[in-house]
């Protein structure tokens, strides 16, 4: 999209299945969503906060790649590492204090970045290129920024 006022919507649509399963579909994809067996599911799937550190690492990935490009840089390699700290307490009905999600997040970022001529790329080139990533993944946006959330009985 070349206007910056325009929106893009995205959507995805949920059904319960046996157990704690959850078929996934969004535009011509279908995923299963499950819990481990120590917490209740059957294991046919990552579990929702599983999904979550993927879709930041795949969307730290793919806006390095595009900045990469507006860098004029090539990646030869390109892997994140993640991780989160969640307390399942209040997931499974404790009263505690807690918040439901992640406590926090860590992303290891490694990249070979090199130049048009295939040497590699400078710490401080490197610096750049992910301090642009970072400011430009929708996924790390709404983990880091409070997003609006309406959940509503339909």
């Amino acid at each position: 999209m070349s206007d910056a006022n325009q929106t893009a919507t995205f959507d995805a649509q949920t059904e319960l299945g046996p157990g704690m399963q959850v078929e996934v579909a969004t535009r011509h994809f279908e995923f299963v969503v499950d819990e481990p067996e120590a917490l209740g599911g059957t294991d046919e799937g990552p579990n929702p906060v599983e999904y979550l550190l993927g879709s930041l690492g795949g969307c730290l990935s793919i806006v390095g790649r595009v900045v990469a490009s507006e860098m004029d840089l090539d990646i030869a390699a390109l892997t994140v590492d993640l991780e989160g700290d969640l307390d399942p307490a209040k997931f499974q009905g404790a009263d505690v204090d807690s918040r439901a999600g992640f406590q926090e997040i860590r992303a290891d970022v490694e990249a070979d970045l090199r130049t048009a001529a295939g040497e590699p790329v400078d710490d401080a080139t490197r610096e750049e290129w992910l301090a642009r990533v970072e400011r430009r993944c929708p996924v790390s946006d709404n983990l880091g920024a409070e997003t609006p959330v309406a959940v509503e009985l339909a």
